[in-house]
């Protein structure tokens, strides 16, 4: 009897000893949104591309989700659906049928833990075809924006469309900054806005050293930089050349690209590695691209920093071949050259090109390779389109 009591006395340490071991794990704090998609019979009729209806990946600091769909489509029984991070509890459910007529609609994700929450902004917007053929580029509307990923405030453009929305057309790489400098004052930024431009004000983009974290990742310096496009930023200091996402759907054909401009190279050109190349002059960068943004099998396609100005998907560049140093406002006007066929109607008609404009004060910049202080100046641009009737 003493051994079997011995025995059982043993099994019930090692079973205490392993569910010591086997501690719960915690519940997950996220509350994001991963992706997003709608429904409808016939799709074809309501979008301008297929792909418009889903949403492959939320990025973590989008917190305004957009669908577009053609002009006169029914958005007042709309049910997006939704995939959010593991464990999480969206309100309104996914699937739930709303009226998205007038305006976003808002989701709120909990986290599985219940302590985080956050609030998305969902819209069904219709995109129109552009009307004029001139489009241009001010800069006066500029707001600070608060970052979702670092919390910290930087200059951020957003024009407006011929109907009077915000476009949320323009960003720069000033979420990156605020990773590798989080102690950087707004003006302080890669990008800034300026009073006193060519008329009213406008934008200036300056090389600036980065923080000691970036820096030891051969990330010695960030260029001033402003794109059509989207930037992401918390993958800045992990793939920084796929953080840079160029180009905006676009519906005409562009054949000039304009603008005003300032430059001054900073003093010494130095390599990612911090080596002073003797003789080397920083150049900025000024230029258009027009692509495909689908691919043969009917794929979104988006140009990052590696492929801007290479990608088989360019059918037009609009490229300042110098951008020569100049204290005073300098005017520019380049042609947008074409390569092989020339436009295919349907796919301009439906959105399927993708315009990108690009500055930037170092010409290297996303190879962290450049001046510090290389300074240029933007204002009053212009893309001209081909007249149509």
């Amino acid at each position: 009897m003493l051994k079997i009591l011995g025995k059982v006395c043993v099994a019930v340490t090692v079973c205490s000893g392993l569910t010591a071991c086997f501690k719960e794990e915690p519940l997950n704090a996220e509350c994001d949104i991963e992706k997003a998609w709608i429904h409808y019979e016939k799709p074809e009729e309501c979008t301008w591309n297929l792909s418009d209806t889903i949403i492959e990946k939320v990025y973590t600091g989008v917190s305004d989700i957009q669908f577009k769909v053609k002009p006169g489509t029914d958005r007042s029984s709309v049910a997006p659906q939704f995939v959010v991070t593991e464990g999480a509890v969206i309100s309104p459910a996914s699937g739930t049928t709303r009226d998205f007529t007038n305006g976003p609609q808002e989701y709120t994700v909990t986290s599985q833990d219940g302590n985080w929450q956050r609030v998305y902004k969902v819209s069904v917007i219709e995109e129109r075809r552009t009307v004029r053929d001139i489009i241009n580029f001010d800069f006066e509307r500029v707001d600070v924006y608060t970052d979702n990923v670092t919390k910290k405030q930087y200059y951020k453009w957003n024009d407006l469309k011929e109907d009077g929305t915000p476009a949320n057309n323009w960003a720069s790489g000033n979420g990156g900054f605020s990773i590798s400098n989080p102690s950087a004052k707004l003006d302080e930024y890669p990008t800034i806005s300026i009073e006193d431009g060519y008329d009213g004000k406008a934008v200036r983009l300056m090389t600036k050293a980065t923080g000691p974290i970036a820096q030891a990742m051969n990330m010695r310096m960030a260029a001033g930089n402003l794109f059509l496009g989207e930037f992401v930023t918390e993958s800045a200091l992990i793939n920084p050349l796929q953080s840079t996402h160029f180009g905006l759907p676009f519906d005409k054909k562009p054949v000039k690209f304009t603008g005003y401009y300032k430059y001054r190279p900073g003093e010494a050109f130095m390599d990612k590695y911090g080596n002073v190349e003797a003789g080397r002059i920083d150049e900025a960068s000024v230029y258009a691209i027009l692509y495909k943004n689908h691919d043969a099998a009917g794929n979104p396609v988006v140009l990052y920093g590696d492929n801007v100005q290479t990608s088989e998907q360019i059918v037009a560049k609009a490229i300042l071949a110098e951008v020569r140093p100049t204290d005073e406002w300098t005017a520019f006007e380049v042609d947008f050259d074409y390569y092989g066929a020339d436009i295919d109607m349907d796919i301009l008609n439906t959105f399927g090109y993708n315009l990108a404009v690009v500055f930037s004060s170092s010409k290297d910049g996303a190879y962290f390779q450049g001046a510090i202080g290389s300074t240029l100046y933007i204002d009053k641009v212009s893309v001209i389109c081909e007249t149509t009737k």
